[in-house]
Order: C-alpha cells, then sequence, then structure tokens
C-alpha cells in the first residue's frame, strides 16, 4: 500500500525526537513541504515516568500538526522514524518490525529519546497502512575485528557515532563524483558537540572513535582522549567525586573546560577581539581533529577519495582551513555544513521505496 506513488511522488513523514521536543517534516520525493520543531513543555513531559511513556503524547502532536497543515494521513507512503539504542546493527534502512518494538520499548541499550522515533513510526504507518523505516541509528556497528581490539583484554573499543548524517554525506559526496557509496572510500568527520571520525571503506564505517564515550579530539563540550595514567590520578585525589569527572569528560570538557562555552560563533568572536588564548585552543581542537583523519587515513592505506566535514562546527571557515592546511595532502577536503537529519531520513526511505535498496530487517540480540 505505501510503494505506489501519489502524484507528487512518494510522500514521506520524518519523526525525529529530542528530550524536549519532537521535530516532525514532510517531503514530497526530495522536497521538503513542511517541517517544524515541536516543543514539549516540562509540565507535559513530567506525567510520565519513562521516555518510552511520551509516545502517545507525541504522537498525538504529530498528528495535529498534519490536521493543521492539511496533510491527509492517507497521502503519506511511508512514516520513517530516527532508529534509537537498539542492539548493533550494520548501516542501512531498516522496517519497524515487532522485535524493535518491543526492544525500543524496554529500552535494552539504555533510555533516550531517540527510542520514540520507531515506536511512533510503527504507530502511525500502521493506522494508514503504509511501511514505517528508521534508517542508520547511533548503533550502527560495521568495525573490522582487528579494530575492536583495545590494549587490555577487560575493554574492547565501540562503535557509537554520527552515522546519520556521516553515511547521508557520504553518500552526497558520492554522487557528486558521479559514483556510488559503496565504491568509494571517504573520511567522514561530523564536528558538533561530539565529534566523531569515520573511515567509511566501500559503504561500510570499519573504524570510528567512540563519540560519547571519550575516544577522539576534544570537541565543544567532551574532553576526547586524556592520558589515562593521569585521569587516574584525578580520580583518586579525593578532590573530585564520579560525576564531576564523567561531566568534565562529557559535558563539560573541551571548549567548555578552557573557555566556558561550546559555542563555535562565540569563540570565533573572542579571537577576532584578539583573544589568544581562544585562538589556542580552538586551534588545537583542529589539531586534533586533524590527526584523528590521518588516523583513519592509515586505516584505509592511504587510498581516500575524499575527506568530508560536517556538523555545527564546519560553518566556521577558520576552522576548516585549519584542519584542510593539516590533511589536505592526503585527499581533497570537502564541506558539507551541518546536519540535515530530516533529509537524511527521508533518503533513506526514498531508496527503499524506489527499489534502490531493501530494507533490513532487525533481529535484535541474535
Amino acid at each position: 500500500m505505501g510503494e505506489a506513488q501519489n502524484a507528487q511522488g512518494f510522500r514521506i513523514l520524518a519523526i525525529n525526537p529530542g528530550s524536549t521536543s519532537t521535530k516532525v517534516a514532510v517531503f514530497d520525493d526530495e522536497k521538503q513541504v513542511v517541517e517544524r520543531n515541536l516543543a514539549h513543555s516540562a509540565e507535559e513531559l513530567s506525567e510520565y515516568q519513562t521516555i518510552t511513556d511520551q509516545y502517545p503524547l507525541r504522537k498525538r502532536v504529530i498528528l495535529e500538526f498534519l490536521e493543521e497543515h492539511r496533510i491527509e494521513p492517507q497521502s503519506i507512503n511511508a512514516v520513517v522514524g530516527r532508529g534509537g539504542l537498539l542492539h548493533p546493527i550494520a548501516g542501512g534502512t531498516y522496517e519497524v518490525n515487532e522485535q524493535m518494538v518491543k526492544d525500543l520499548h524496554v529500552g535494552i541499550l539504555g533510555e533516550h529519546a531517540s527510542n520514540l522515533g520507531g515506536i511512533i513510526a510503527s504507530e502511525i504507518a500502521g493506522e494508514i497502512g503504509v511501511p514505517a523505516y528508521i534508517v542508520d541509528p547511533v548503533v550502527v556497528d560495521e568495525l573490522d575485528d582487528v579494530a575492536r581490539v583495545a590494549g587490555i583484554p577487560e575493554i574492547s573499543r565501540s562503535s557509537i557515532f554520527h552515522a546519520l548524517n556521516q553515511k547521508a554525506m557520504a553518500r552526497r559526496a558520492a554522487a557528486a563524483r558521479g559514483g556510488n557509496y559503496d565504491e568509494l572510500n571517504f573520511i567522514v568527520v561530523h564536528l558538533g558537540g561530539g565529534t566523531t571520525v569515520g573511515a567509511h571503506r566501500r559503504g561500510r564505517v570499519v573504524d570510528v572513535n567512540d563519540g560519547l564515550n571519550g575516544e577522539g579530539p576534544f570537541t565543544p563540550e567532551r574532553s576526547g582522549g586524556l592520558p589515562a595514567l593521569k585521569v587516574l590520578k584525578l580520580a583518586f585525589s579525593g578532590e573530585h567525586d564520579h560525576n564531576w569527572l564523567k561531566k568534565r569528560i562529557k559535558g563539560n570538557g573541551g571548549l567548555v573546560a578552557h573557555l566556558g562555552t561550546n559555542d563555535a560563533r562565540e569563540v570565533q568572536r573572542r579571537i577576532d577581539s584578539g583573544d589568544r588564548d581562544a585562538a589556542l585552543v580552538f586551534e588545537a581542537m583542529a589539531y586534533q581533529v586533524a590527526k584523528q583523519i590521518g588516523a583513519m587515513a592509515a586505516v584505509l592505506e592511504g587510498r581516500v577519495d575524499a575527506i568530508i566535514l560536517t556538523g555545527g562546527v564546519a560553518h566556521n571557515e577558520q576552522f576548516c582551513r585549519w584542519v584542510e592546511q593539516r590533511v589536505g595532502f592526503i585527499a581533497p577536503v570537502e564541506v558539507y555544513p551541518g546536519e540535515d537529519e530530516m533529509r537524511a531520513l527521508t533518503e533513506g526511505a526514498l531508496r527503499v521505496l524506489r527499489g534502490e535498496e531493501r530494507a533490513k530487517q532487525y533481529r535484535g540480540g541474535q
């Protein structure tokens, strides 16, 4: 039912739940019809014990949004939601099935607002008789076995990164070359509150820093990799508790720790006004990004078609120049600033509806 085109082509409803809002968009093929960030008050959300309990509220406001914009639910060909914390899976577009909904409700890898994406997509799609999908969730894991091995057996390296935006930008760069994502090699750098640098080898991210748990460059609000013994010394100094150190690594690290802000625009204003400390720290962040790119170039054995800079910080031309000065010898550096998650979700659904890809099936922890 969802695979018959309407007069405009394929109409897609995209849903991206955040902690205090739900971003919703409707696309006719690649053309955005309407988009809005639907805010949820603290009072509204306080009525629910868990995040997944919120899905009736969030579903209702989405349907009200469609009604307000006179979009008939029956005109929609597919619903796509942001993927949540599922068992690790390969990248791609997945049909939302019973096992996935169960795991999202249970929160098998933790509670997160993105868990609601697949749940709500499934609910709405089921009512109008169309398919529901998720695309490239953060748990995408395509690491080579050799990339998983850490220096002690009690810890293994894991894949947690900006999979949706990284893969969308790599596909965009491949299309600009007249090629296919699964035929080319890219290093993709997502520069946001967290930074992840992925080695994309013919459509698979075979290595990437764990941007959630402290690997890689420091970022606007994360410490990045630190000398392990010095971290231990700080942890056992008696001066700080576990929560302080955890926030120093994620949330209060990076630019926040050094400069008191996570806003690259504010840092640039300080640099422009002559603040040498701001200039040094900001360049040091670019320096660490460049080093991580160099590491991923080694993973790809130097065969790199392009280095792609994306995410919010990629809007800063000075930062991108600093990175390019150090890594431009490896491959051309291309900048795709920002992140268009709603379009990336829609493109994933369209690839399946058009028969360019087959929807993958989620099988949980099997």
